[in-house]
């Protein structure tokens, strides 16, 4: 009976620590007395001791795993001792005719498809036609040291920088005639006039853009006649990327101004500044702005009483600045002075956008991310993907990503690491779920027109919007989305790089976000449905393509 006890009691200490299996399964020293001992006489390393127990079956099994006869065709490495590894070492597995004519596939090198990207650092001068490059890049990740001296490149990019614009300067040339032309009728929300296009260049050969219905798009890839305008627009100096603000901005925040490159669209044609704001919770107050532009200083006295304490708390994020890649107090900067860092309102201006541009940051290598027009945050709460490739995922992880914006978590910590924590974005996306779209006075309750309200040339317009214009089947009413991604191919028009899948972007309010599409490269709504009815092949009459932006103005 002592003995039942003091097994029993033993157990429960090896039990307690894991270690069951040790005493009672195969060859561990407590099944039985005598096996026990037997165990002990064929393996002088057994002991009574925890260590001895837990040695001794250790080695049993490395020794059953050594002696053991391998399968006839089993080739592997001998196992190492068990606990070393956690699983056996052996070769991936590789298919040598693995090259395949995919639809998409490019291939890189001289005289073929793509040009291989160049090896360039940040700072360096890269082609401005870079949707012609393809293949791998250098490298996914950046250091702080890519900047050794601060003052080399401070210098070394200052100097450049009247020679970088110029050469831009010629490449916009090329593909736009900004003629500052604007409707002396129609304004966006707060009054400024919106506009007029198109602007994009016809290639030589090409007389207008009815000339295109007659052309077939392998005559239009064969000959090089898709506009140099319709093709990808990057980032003025790719190679540094990252935010680059108007100029309109920059009267009001001169300590963002660039040292190595300026903005590149006029004035004309971008958002009215400072935006109007609406929420969908008081749509009675209109604009809650006041015609200020919200900051810090002012945004308690502004919506004290109108938001809630916890989006309050939000909005508050929204406009303290916090470090990003190159606006920080690091040497890995732009500005000739340590900055602060950049507000979310920064770039979405009272939720708006004032048509700041940033590079996606979903997609690497540098030189192949794609410029974006910041898009604005009116009607957010309709939507499910956010970001041109969503990389962004909800409402919450949308302030997650804007922290840094280049997605390069190792940079992040080298400027100062992350400063936002769950519970913060989660009130950043309160206020963000509230921003409304601009009032459309002419719509009814479902999104469409209200007869007695739209001009003919405007019901004519939505006629084509729904029909024969096929914009519906991707902006459907009410909202004018469909919360899915879509894919262009553009390559099949011209020798560039694939885009691949994009998001739809909302059309309600669009006549308050020029510039165009998710670069910029469509600077009017008239460029836009130039744009569309040749890459989808629609064959839309001077006087229909009228009509239709007629219709979009009233979204």
């Amino acid at each position: 009976m002592r003995s039942k006890q003091v097994k029993l009691s033993v157990f429960l200490v090896f039990a307690t620590l894991g270690l069951a299996e040790v005493c009672f399964g195969p060859g561990g020293w407590m099944v039985g007395s005598t096996s026990a001992q037997d165990s002990n006489k064929q393996d002088p390393r057994a002991s009574t001791s925890l260590a001895g127990a837990v040695a001794a079956q250790k080695a049993a099994k490395a020794d059953a795993a050594i002696t053991s006869t391998p399968a006839k065709n089993d080739t592997r490495q001998e196992h190492a001792m068990e606990g070393d590894q956690l699983t056996p070492k052996s070769a991936a597995a590789f298919e040598p005719d693995w090259k395949r004519p995919y639809q998409q596939y490019q291939s890189v090198g001289k005289d073929l498809v793509l040009l291989p990207f160049p090896n360039l650092g940040p700072g360096d001068i890269p082609p401005v036609d870079l949707y012609r490059y393809g293949g791998p890049g250098a490298s996914s990740y950046a250091s702080v040291a890519d900047v050794a001296n601060f003052e080399e490149f401070y210098r070394r990019l200052s100097e450049q920088k009247p020679r970088v614009m110029a050469r831009w300067k010629e490449y916009l040339d090329l593909r736009y005639s900004f003629t500052g032309k604007v409707d002396p009728e129609v304004t966006m929300s707060r009054g400024k006039h919106i506009p007029v296009g198109p602007v994009v260049r016809l290639p030589k050969g090409i007389n207008s853009w009815e000339d295109y219905d007659k052309l077939s798009l392998q005559e239009i890839y064969e000959k090089e006649l898709f506009p140099e305008g319709f093709r990808p627009l990057s980032h003025p100096l790719q190679t540094t990327g990252h935010m680059l603000f108007p100029k309109l901005w920059l009267k009001s925040h001169p300590e963002d101004e660039r040292f190595d490159v300026d903005f590149d669209i006029p004035e004309q044609y971008i958002p009215e500044f400072p935006p109007p704001l609406f929420l969908t919770t008081r749509p009675d107050l209109g604009d809650v702005s006041q015609g200020c532009e919200i900051t810090e200083a002012n945004f308690h006295r502004l919506f004290d009483g109108i938001l809630t304490p916890e989006q309050l708390k939000g909005l508050e994020k929204m406009v303290i600045k916090s470090n990003t890649s190159w606006f920080n107090q690091t040497q890995h900067r732009l500005t000739r002075l340590p900055s602060q860092g950049i507000a979310c309102f920064d770039c979405h201006v009272n939720g708006h956008t004032n048509a700041a541009i940033e590079m996606d940051p979903g997609v690497r290598p540098t030189l192949a991310r794609p410029r974006l027009d910041t898009p604005s945050l009116r009607g957010n709460h309709v939507m499910q993907l956010y970001s041109l490739k969503r990389s962004i995922r909800s409402l919450d992880h949308f302030a997650e990503v804007e922290e840094y914006f280049d997605g390069d978590v190792g940079l992040a910590q080298q400027i100062g690491g992350r400063e936002f924590n769950k519970g913060t974005t989660n009130v950043m996306g309160d206020i963000n779920a509230i921003i409304a779209f601009p009032p459309a006075p002419k719509l009814d309750r479902l999104g469409r027109l209200n007869p007695a309200k739209a001009t003919e040339s405007e019901l004519r317009g939505e006629k084509l919007f729904f029909g024969k214009a096929k914009c519906n089947e991707c902006h459907m009413a009410p909202f004018y989305l469909d919360d899915r991604m879509h894919d262009l191919k553009l390559e099949e028009f011209y020798r560039g790089r694939a885009e691949g899948w994009a998001k739809t972007f909302s059309l309600r309010g669009i006549k308050d976000s020029p510039p165009y599409f998710h670069d910029g490269r469509l600077p009017t709504l008239e460029d836009t449905v130039e744009f569309f009815n040749l890459v989808l092949q629609l064959k839309l009459a001077r006087d229909e393509k009228k009509d239709l932006v007629a219709f979009l103005r009233t979204l």
